[in-house]
């Protein structure tokens, strides 16, 4: 019986990429398998960007679950309490690296609970194929084990990452999203120049940062 380490669970607009502004049940995974989470380490980690605190099982609606069928009652529970009138009740499970603790146990009872699935990887490990909607997310230096998927998504710059070695690959929408930090005015102008001339790509924004949401 596995026990899964949630750092948060929080009903909110997805803020980014194919789904963006489309409400769901936000499952974040506590831990990653390319950064540690803590400061003194980032500057050594693979992925040394992330803009996302992933450590511990503190957050609202967090903590650990010893059961696939109390962690999906949870999830489907907060969709509910929000009186939301959408009919397809919707979750994201991210992290830190979310494949690091979901698995298909986990992704059965979340379907028994009515709830469509979206999972944001790094792809460094394979998603089960019964995950309704995919999206990788690929690091520099890090290992690209997913290759196929519903949504691409590459926080641009990026040393060692050019775009354009991923365009042949298996995804059906290909988005750049700007990095975040004290160049994400310049960041924004290369995402859009970079747009304008390989459509094929699409801009994508981190929305819920610029409404304010979780």
């Amino acid at each position: 019986m596995s026990t899964y380490s949630v750092k948060e669970i929080y009903y909110t607009l997805q803020g980014e990429g194919f789904h963006t502004g489309r409400p769901a049940v936000f499952l974040r995974f506590s831990g990653c398998n390319l950064w540690s989470g803590l400061e003194f380490d980032r500057a050594t980690a693979t992925c040394n960007f992330c803009d996302t605190d992933f450590v511990g099982t503190d957050g609202p609606g967090g903590g650990r679950f010893t059961t696939t069928v109390a962690l999906a009652e949870r999830v489907r529970r907060i969709w509910d309490e929000n009186d939301t009138t959408d009919p397809n009740p919707f979750t994201v499970l991210t992290g830190g690296e979310p494949l690091l603790q979901l698995d298909e146990p986990l992704i059965g009872a979340l379907h028994d609970a009515g709830l469509e699935i979206a999972i944001e990887t790094n792809g460094t490990l394979e998603a089960p194929d019964e995950i309704d909607w995919v999206c990788v997310s690929p690091k520099a230096e890090a290992e690209f084990a997913q290759r196929s998927g519903d949504e691409i998504k590459i926080v641009f710059p990026q040393e060692r990452i050019d775009p354009a070695d991923f365009t042949a690959l298996d995804f059906d929408h290909f988005f750049l999203q700007p990095m975040d930090g004290t160049d994400l005015t310049r960041n924004t102008e290369d995402v859009v120049a970079y747009c304008e001339v390989h459509p094929q790509w699409k801009v994508s924004l981190q929305t819920h940062k610029i409404l304010g949401l979780p």
